[in-house]
């Protein structure tokens, strides 16, 4: 498993990896220490509450999205930001078609080892 992004990730070059459930990702840049990635949902697609001992910054894109954290939820619009420390309880509806940008450190494992995301799959 490769360790680094390369230094220019140029988007129009990789192809969306479908998570199910109408969202779909593509990684920017990681290493050890720090992951960005862009992340597509159709309107009604769910992140089903889920935690993990990741921080967490999201930036909203585009749409509308209702997230919950730690039991308050808050709509989140186009160039809005999210925060969400390690452990806490959260998910998120995606409300009209957008993109959030997912920032996570350390690196998430999980998402560089090929396999399903949890959380995907499911549409409201």
């Amino acid at each position: 498993m490769k360790r680094f992004s390369e230094k220019y990730v140029i988007t129009k070059e990789i192809q969306w990896e479908e998570l199910g459930g109408g969202v779909s990702r593509k990684f920017l840049g990681y290493d050890n220490q720090i992951m960005m990635v862009k992340v597509k949902f159709e309107k009604g697609a769910l992140g089903a509450p889920h935690q993990h001992f990741h921080t967490q910054a999201t930036y909203c894109v585009s749409g509308k999205f209702e997230f919950e954290i730690n039991g308050e939820k808050k709509i989140v619009e186009a160039g809005d930001g999210v925060y969400i420390e390690p452990n806490l309880l959260h998910s998120a509806v995606c409300l009209e078609e957008g993109m959030l940008i997912d920032t996570f450190s350390p690196v998430r494992e999980d998402f560089l080892s090929g396999g399903k995301v949890s959380y995907f799959g499911d549409k409201q």
